[in-house]
């Protein structure tokens, strides 16, 4: 299913932070998690999925990525927690499966 989103990605809580949009969340989480594009998030280990937010129009993703972008961290941080304060990786509730061995296994 097709929907486009803005979503953040945490290397583990208050780790590194990354800040994405697309309109094939679950395709886009399975590139991050098996770092199938070199970049930044493959780089840093950025691969938990902690907020998501669905939006009617690419053009409305694209500027809520832009707007939390802006953003200093903690700001960033006071959003994730307002609605995951465990920072549990949402990606299992959306069918993936859990990340690696190291830690809890639902969350970063």
């Amino acid at each position: 299913m097709k929907e486009p989103c803005v979503y953040i990605l945490a290397s583990q809580p208050y780790g590194t932070l990354y800040i994405g949009v697309t309109s094939n969340l679950i395709g886009r989480l399975m590139q991050h998690r098996t770092d199938a594009i070199p970049g930044f998030t493959s780089r840093y280990a950025v691969h938990c999925l902690v907020r998501y937010e669905a939006c009617d129009t690419m053009e409305q993703a694209i500027t809520r990525e832009k707007q939390l972008k802006r953003w200093h961290r903690q700001w960033k941080i006071n959003l994730i927690e307002s609605d995951n304060p465990h920072w549990v990786d949402l990606a299992i509730g959306l069918g993936l499966p859990p990340l690696g061995q190291n830690g809890p296994p639902d969350g970063c």
